[in-house]
This record gives C-alpha cells, sequence and structure tokens, in this order.
C-alpha cells in the first residue's frame, strides 16, 4: 500500500518528507539498514545479519510491500537520505486481521527530532482507516526508555514482557515488553 508523500518540519528546522519507498531507494535501503543496526542495540538485527539483505532482495521487499493490500512502509528522508523507517502491517487470515504490528527505527542523528512523532501519526492514520483493525501491537527492548516514552505518548500501553527474550552482543540477555493501542472508532 503506497501512501502520500508528506513534508514536515524537524525540530531544528530542517525539512523532512515522508513517502513510500520506491524502488530506486533499494540502494540507500540497505545503506540505511547496516548503519541502523549498528548504531542501537535496540533493533533485533546486527549490522553482520544485515548481508541478505542485497539491493535485489531489496527491490522485491519494496514492490511487495507497496503492492501489499495488508502492510505500509514508510521512509523518513532528510536531503533525500534516508534516516527513519517505519511498517505496519496486518494479517488476512479471519481470526488475527484485527491486529496491526508495527515497527520503527530511526538513525541515531535524528533522534528527537520529531520523526517517531511523524511515523506514529500516519501508522495510527492507516490503522484507524481500517474497520477490521481494533488494535495495534509492537515490541521493545529492555532499557530502551526513548522508545517507550514515544509509544506510551500515542496511547500504548505495556501488557507483558519475556524475560531473556534478547541476547546483546556483549551476551547480556534482557527482556522484551509487549504494548498495545486500541483503536477506538
Amino acid at each position: 500500500m503506497i501512501i502520500k508523500e508528506f513534508a514536515f518540519k524537524l525540530k531544528d528546522g530542517r525539512e523532512a518528507v515522508i513517502r513510500s519507498p520506491r524502488l530506486e531507494d533499494h540502494k540507500n535501503l540497505v545503506n540505511y539498514l547496516v548503519q541502523a543496526t549498528g548504531e542501537t542495540n535496540f533493533l533485533l538485527t546486527t549490522p553482520e545479519e544485515c548481508v541478505k539483505y542485497t539491493e535485489e532482495y531489496e527491490k522485491v521487499f519494496i514492490q511487495t510491500t507497496n503492492d501489499s493490500p495488508n502492510a505500509v512502509m514508510l521512509l523518513c528522508l532528510v536531503d533525500n537520505r534516508i534516516v527513519g523507517t517505519s511498517r505496519v502491517e496486518w494479517s488476512t487470515h479471519f481470526k488475527t486481521r484485527h491486529r496491526a504490528r508495527v515497527g520503527i527505527a530511526v538513525l541515531k542523528d535524528y533522534w528527537g527530532q520529531g520523526i517517531g512523532s511523524q511515523f506514529f501519526k500516519e501508522l495510527i492514520r492507516v490503522a484507524e482507516n481500517n474497520p477490521e483493525i481494533t488494535q495495534m501491537e509492537l515490541e521493545f527492548i529492555e532499557g530502551n526508555e526513548r522508545a517507550k516514552a514515544l509509544y506510551e505518548k500515542f496511547g500504548f500501553k505495556v501488557y507483558g514482557s519475556r524475560p531473556n527474550s534478547i541476547r546483546q552482543k556483549d551476551g547480556s540477555l534482557v527482556k522484551e515488553y509487549f504494548m498495545l493501542k486500541e483503536i477506538n472508532r
């Protein structure tokens, strides 16, 4: 599913654009993924695991996502550079099509600039426009208080956790928390 492109101002005054990915974004998306996964322990993939994200893989992924009736991917660009991505998707199966899963990542240099808020406004709009979706769900890793605060700002609430769910590169094990937002109609 493709969303209408829109621009907004970052907190520092720079112009940013949020839009669906285009096929020509494939190379920049691979570079973004490697950088984003290397900047934080709060994503589930490491830079070393990004080798599977080849340019050809990303082309197929972009096309499949844009053609999907049950998924939206958003890019945030500043000066034509991808600085953040987000995604919402939901099942077409009867028993789970009311649940939409959310994911988000922003490059560290752009944290605190309002990109996450813009992503969530659009992801929630997409969910609210689908009469089947009654809840949005996401996970975050123990210690990621910035993300938790953002999610709570948009109405997500912690409903559970899984201990020792994530092994960090240093070998330590941390919890994964589960959050949910009910869609009110």
